[in-house]
């Protein structure tokens, strides 16, 4: 007999009758929430191995993938708040295990698998992604020797970023203390697992963005350590992060993660790589017995130098003395033509002054006397008046000749003087010259002018 569903019990898969008999109905919710609870009571949590075929982020933070070989394609997501966790950095291509529980996608009658854990699958898939991240850094010049910065030969103070319970930062502190005591600046961070590498980058920056003489000393050179470990240890000096912050220190930079053998892309990008975190220590500063010993051997040879330099000096003087001979013969000489010189002077000079006084008296024998000067002068301003005197009256009687008889000229041609003769000048009211009788018309109020007087006249 088939068996019936309860009433207080929701139907299941396993409870349809066998073939022939009279199956149970089902809504499409009522067997989407069978099949749904179907798949994740049997595969509650699997690990799925594939390649990642796509790979979207979207803006929620959620991450869409799919994973795929050679025979399907299981659809995927990460949910936000375990995007953050995963490790790695999901990328297309990408050969992968995750870790995660299969459940079904009712909307669309789809089945995905929610990932909770992903790692690289295999070693070699992991070494060839940091080998495409290692061309795509390089290919960005972040390795590019260029770059590279010098340490400084003595740095004040050591800036360590590491984890602060390791062995590496008791290394690097007794390797210090040994070889030249320094100031020490820790940055503690984790050096592996999840966040690690947001810790490192941000340790390098802080570092960086220090400033020059603030409460908190700016270090004069880095050192980023942590000790042996699997590749996947290691990871966390891989990332792009981590990278990018060590190559855009502006403080100079040794990278010591790992044993000799071991080497990770923080490597390329510091500014000197040191194949244990002991040997940082030895790089960053010298040996000061060392030191020492060689500013001792500086000063004995600086002072040997100096002797030597006295001693040649001495005997190149005493060269210098055989072949000048004894100064007061070379003086000799020299005196007796200054005698000489002084006894010729006076004589010199009197000869000098002789010559000079008479060539005064020829050139003023030569010389007039200033009462003539001034006479002549005064002679010849009164011949200039005179003549100006002269000049005005004859200028002045040419201009009253000319004015007179062009005065007579404008008389003789003036209208009235020809009224003198008989004649009269006819105007009309407004003043104009009436010279035909063309030019008046009947009813006009003319003017008369004669040589005596006007009179009013009308036309007719």
């Amino acid at each position: 007999m088939p068996r019936t569903p309860s009433k207080n019990t929701a139907p299941s898969l396993f409870d349809a009758p066998r073939p022939g008999s009279n199956l149970p109905e089902f809504s499409v919710g009522d067997l989407s929430k069978l099949v749904k609870k179907t798949m994740e009571d049997a595969f509650g949590q699997v690990r799925v191995r594939g390649e990642i075929g796509t790979c979207t982020h979207h803006s929620n933070g959620h991450i869409y993938i799919t994973l795929k070989d050679e025979d399907a394609i299981l659809a995927s997501v990460v949910w936000r708040g375990q995007a953050g966790k995963l490790g790695i950095k999901p990328e297309v291509g990408m050969e992968v295990v995750c870790t995660g529980r299969l459940t079904t996608f009712a909307g669309q009658s789809k089945y995905q698998l929610v990932i909770e854990g992903m790692a690289l699958a295999g070693i070699g898939a992991l070494l060839k992604l940091l080998e495409e991240r290692k061309k795509k850094l390089a290919a960005e010049g972040l390795f590019d020797p260029a770059r590279k910065q010098l340490l400084p030969y003595l740095p004040e103070v050591i800036g360590v970023v590491t984890s602060p319970t390791g062995a590496v930062i008791r290394d690097i502190l007794h390797r210090l203390a040994d070889r030249f005591p320094r100031r020490v600046l820790v940055w503690p961070v984790a050096v592996q697992g999840e966040g690690a590498a947001q810790q490192i980058a941000k340790a390098i920056d802080g570092f960086n963005a220090l400033p020059e003489g603030g409460v908190v000393p700016r270090p004069d050179v880095l050192i980023v350590a942590r000790g042996g470990g699997s590749v996947e240890d290691l990871m966390p000096f891989n990332e792009e992060i981590v990278v990018r912050a060590a190559a855009a220190s502006g403080i100079p930079l040794i990278s010591a993660v790992g044993h000799e053998t071991d080497t990770t892309l923080i490597d390329y990008a510091s500014d000197v790589r040191a194949p244990t975190p002991t040997a940082a220590a030895e790089m960053a500063v010298p040996v000061r017995a060392d030191l020492l010993a060689q500013i001792a051997d500086d000063d004995l040879r600086l002072h040997q130098a100096m002797r030597r330099m006295v001693v040649e000096r001495r005997e190149k003087l005493a060269m210098l003395a055989r072949a000048l001979g004894d100064p007061a013969r070379a003086l000799e000489p020299l005196m007796q033509r200054l005698d000489e010189r002084a006894a010729r002077l006076p004589l010199a000079w009197r000869g000098y002054a002789e010559r000079r006084i008479g060539r005064v008296k020829e050139l003023g024998g030569k010389l007039r006397h200033p009462r003539d000067i001034i006479r002549l002068a005064a002679e010849r301003l009164l011949g200039l008046d005179h003549k100006r005197q002269t000049g005005w009256r004859e200028l002045f009687l040419r201009r009253q000749h000319r004015l007179e008889t062009v005065g007579n000229a404008l008389g003789h041609l003036s209208p009235r003087a020809v009224l003198g003769r008989g004649y009269a000048l006819v105007q009309d009211a407004s003043g104009k010259v009436i010279t035909s009788p063309a030019q008046a018309k009947s009813g006009d109020r003319l003017s008369i002018e004669f040589q005596d007087g006007k009179l009013g006249v009308g036309v007719e």
